[in-house]
């Protein structure tokens, strides 16, 4: 049962766990959020929150390469450590200032948090064996 649990059958058991996790966050990330960003450009630009002196327009810009773009180089493993720098930073900004470091509330920021802790994973980790940037 011990052997089980160390996975030893399984040798490259940690490139994937990395594979699974650039699927699970980088598929949801792009699907659900760069592409509703996109889609929905017009509509949030105006209300989307301006950040570092930048306009709305900008940071929302900003923030769908990062949905989009970054999100596709992590799911293929292309540019890891980049696009999940670039996420990281994403998520970071939206758990910190547009969800106020807030788990519950009016404007609940788990996702942004969640999100935020596998893309600094990533970054910490790389893709892993099963990317493009595979060593």
């Amino acid at each position: 049962m011990l052997k089980l649990l160390r996975l030893s059958f399984l040798p490259q058991s940690a490139d994937l766990g990395l594979l699974v996790l650039r699927m699970a966050l980088g598929l949801p990330m792009l699907v659900l959020h760069g592409l509703d960003k996109v889609q929905k450009f017009d509509t949030l630009a105006p209300k989307f929150l301006p950040l570092f002196g930048l306009p709305s327009n900008v940071s929302l810009g900003m923030a769908i390469f990062a949905e989009l773009v970054c999100a596709g180089l992590v799911v293929v493993g292309l540019f890891t450590r980049f696009a999940a720098l670039s996420l990281s930073i994403t998520m970071g900004v939206a758990f910190f200032i547009a969800h106020n470091a807030q788990f519950t509330g009016e404007k609940p920021g788990e996702l942004a948090f969640v999100y935020l802790a596998g893309f600094v994973t990533l970054l910490l980790a790389g893709g892993g064996k099963f990317s493009v940037d595979g060593k």
